[in-house]
This record gives C-alpha cells, sequence and structure tokens, in this order.
C-alpha cells in the first residue's frame, strides 16, 4: 500500500478524554476512530491488524476441528427465556428493540442459546458426537461504563467457539486442547510470556468455575495471583484457601498482579442443552443431555492488549504476526519505488511512504505506526537501504536482495 492512498492522518496528541494507552495511540496513529463511548471504527492499518489477529485465531480452530459459521445477531426473547436469561436481573448486559409490530428483540452479546436451539435439530444420535462449532461475529453488550479504550467497549468482535460432547470425559478431552489452543494463540501474537491459564468464577454463564487467560499489564481490571514456576494464576474474585489448596497453590508462592483478560473457556455442563432440548440416544437407546462448552476471544480487546504491554515513548511496536504491514518503506528526495516493487514481487507487505512530506514526520509517524522494520532509501543510501527494526536502536545498509532475504528469515 502507498501512504499517501491512506486517508487517515496521524495526531501529534492523544485526545484529551483517553485515558488509557491502547486508545491514545491507537487514535493517533490512525488505527480506529471513536464513534461515541465504547464504539470504535477500525480504519485501514487497524482493520489490517484485527484480521490478522482472527486469522491466526481461525487458523487454531480449525486445527482443533472447529468448524466456522455465523449465527445472527437479532434474538428471539422466547429461546432465551427457557434458560432465564432474557430476564435483566440474569443478564444485564442486553440491547433489547422492538419490531414496528411491537414484537421485542434482543442483540446476542453471546451464543449459548440460541446456537443449542440450532443443534437441537441436527443432533440425535451418539454418532452425531462430538461436534466444535465457530464464529467470528459482531456482540452487543450494554456496557454501565465503556472505558479503557478497546478494553471494555458495546460492541466488538468476538470467536466464540462452542463444544458439543457426548460426556464428561470427551468433553474434558477437548477443554484441554482448547487451552493448549489458546496458549498458542497468545504466544503467536506476542503476548506468551505475559499471559497466564487463570482460575475464575464462571457466572453468569455457568455455577461453577471457569478459565481465564490473563496478560499481566498495569492497565488492567482484574487483579490475579501468580505462580511463575507453574505458569497458572487465581482470579481474586476466587482467591480463597479452599480453591488454592484444590489446585495445589501455596499464598506465600504466589505474586499479586493487574491483568488484562484476553479469552475465557468455561464448561457449561448440561445447563443450557437440559433447557433447550438438545439431547442424544445413546448405545443403549437410552437419551441424554450434550454436554456443552463455551470459548471466547475478543479479537479487538488482544489488539488493544498487545498495544498496552508493546510500545515505548514513540510509540506502538507490533509484534511480526500481526503488524499491519512487514516493512515500512520510506523515500527521501528520491524515489524507491523499484524498491518498493521487489519488496512486493517478493510477497512482502510493505507500507510505502512516497509522501510529500519532511523526513523528521515520515520518521516520527513511521515510529508512532510501529511497523516491525523500517527501511529508509535516500540519496545517502547510495542505492541501497538503511534498514531498522523497530524494536532495536541499530542500523545496517543492506541491497535490495539482502534486505528480502533478512525481511524472510525475521521472526
Amino acid at each position: 500500500m502507498r501512504q499517501s492512498q491512506l486517508f487517515t492522518k496521524t495526531l501529534k496528541q492523544a485526545p484529551k478524554e483517553e485515558l488509557s494507552k491502547n486508545a491514545q495511540l491507537l487514535e493517533r496513529a490512525g488505527f480506529v476512530y471513536k464513534n461515541m463511548a465504547g464504539v470504535y471504527s477500525y480504519l485501514p492499518l487497524g482493520f489490517r491488524v484485527l484480521k490478522n489477529i482472527v486469522e491466526i485465531i481461525r487458523e487454531e480452530m480449525n486445527e482443533l476441528g472447529g468448524v466456522e459459521m455465523e449465527l445472527a445477531a437479532l434474538q428471539d426473547p422466547e429461546v432465551w427465556k427457557k434458560t432465564g436469561r432474557w430476564d435483566d436481573e440474569k443478564l444485564d448486559i442486553w440491547f433489547k428493540t422492538e419490531l414496528k409490530s411491537g414484537s421485542k428483540l434482543g442483540l446476542a452479546s453471546t451464543h449459548e442459546e440460541p446456537l443449542s436451539e440450532i443443534m437441537s435439530h441436527y443432533i440425535s444420535s451418539h454418532k452425531d458426537l462430538p461436534k466444535y462449532v465457530y464464529q467470528f461475529q459482531t456482540k452487543f453488550r450494554n456496557e454501565l461504563r465503556a472505558k479503557s479504550g478497546l478494553m471494555r467497549v458495546r460492541e466488538f468482535l468476538m470467536k466464540d467457539l462452542y463444544s458439543f460432547s457426548r460426556n464428561e470425559e470427551e468433553f474434558e478431552k477437548f477443554y484441554e486442547l482448547t487451552r493448549q489452543a489458546y496458549e498458542n494463540i497468545f504466544r503467536k501474537v506476542g503476548l506468551g510470556e505475559r499471559t497466564y491459564y487463570t482460575y475464575a468464577s464462571g457466572k453468569p454463564f455457568t455455577d461453577g468455575f471457569s478459565h481465564e487467560f490473563q496478560t499481566e499489564s498495569e492497565a488492567g481490571e482484574d487483579t490475579i495471583f501468580v505462580s511463575r514456576e507453574r505458569k497458572i494464576a487465581v482470579n481474586k474474585e476466587v482467591y480463597t484457601d479452599e480453591v488454592l489448596a484444590g489446585i495445589g497453590l501455596k499464598k506465600s508462592d504466589l505474586l499479586e498482579k493487574k491483568a488484562i483478560e484476553v479469552g475465557n473457556i468455561f464448561p457449561l455442563g448440561t445447563k443450557y442443552s437440559a433447557a433447550l432440548g438438545l439431547s442424544y440416544t445413546d448405545e443403549a437407546g437410552k437419551k441424554q443431555p450434550v454436554v456443552m462448552g463455551s470459548y471466547g476471544i475478543g479479537p479487538g480487546r488482544v489488539m488493544g492488549t498487545i498495544v498496552e504491554v508493546s510500545n515505548d515513548e514513540k510509540g506502538i511496536i507490533w509484534p511480526l504476526r500481526v503488524a499491519p504491514f512487514r516493512v515500512h518503506l520510506i523515500e527521501l528526495k528520491t524515489d524507491a519505488v523499484k524498491v518498493y516493487q521487489s519488496l512486493l514481487n517478493a510477497g512482502i507487505e510493505v507500507l510505502y511512504d512516497d509522501r510529500e512530506t519532511s523526513a523528521g514526520e515520515k520518521f516520527a509517524d513511521s515510529d508512532l505506526i510501529g511497523i516491525p522494520y523500517r527501511a529508509v532509501f535516500s540519496e545517502k543510501t547510495g542505492g541501497r537501504v538503511e534498514l531498522k527494526r523497530r524494536s532495536e536502536t541499530k542500523t545496517e545498509l543492506l541491497d535490495v536482495k539482502e534486505l528480502i532475504k533478512k525481511i524472510k528469515k525475521s521472526k
């Protein structure tokens, strides 16, 4: 992409009302636009990052045997009344609306009920199980106080996976595989070292415990107690002697940290399947309720978390797998189109700064946007390219072939 084709512009100062680092930097660098409190539009650069995160998640969901679909956002109250969750006392984040006829509808914040109702039409025998279904879909949550940029919003993209199993043993095997898939995801997006498998409360989705993936950050809303040795943590909401004993932890071995929840997995049991008539006939001919689980990640929240933990005084520092481009090519008074074309021909994604503006502005924008590599082509480089990694200070002078080889080998 040529930078002159972008309609967005960087900002020297962050909007005064934004207190969180992710909101400040993403708005300044032109990745997102704030439409209103808790509602953001993803601009071209931000959309590319979001797509990269989605693709990493999709790879892992497909590896698990997940089948992708898309469920309706508009919800029939009758389906939700069967579990009691149409009641605002049970689920207090509903956006509800009416048809012109007067009938009420909801905007989905999650999809346990509607998917269970759908699956009841397709699952009837033990031979139909297990099944794993997921989607990437916009969710709506009537948060009392939207805050912290992309962390707590009212409209957001979510990956939600649902598992349908014959029994607890089959469910638990998949649950553990999903845990491993989530750990792979957070490693690939650059959050692996900071992210902990965390024991937490399951409410309002299930009556027991759930598990969260919490990324250590001072910007976090949650307090967790971390075991560095075992790479697990306990959320403050369930931090009791009984819980610690159950998972073999001692208070003296744990560190108190602030963290951002970047994903969660819930054992649902038969709570939703029993209420919505989702059952199967076992090998003995007896009807059994399907055992369920749900597994969520918000790609936008992941994006915001990456910015919170990967930045410096100049701007964002994107990990390679999620960056909008791998290289930021900057030309200074010398046409760099041949270098640009060579990078494209080599299959390297590049943002080409062909704008007619000062070198200082180009460098400042490059640091703010945070693409992993900056390549400068100018009269001073003598037909070669000066390459610098965003996270480092050293530079090197390379010819185009060396440049391509270096970038392709990078991790």
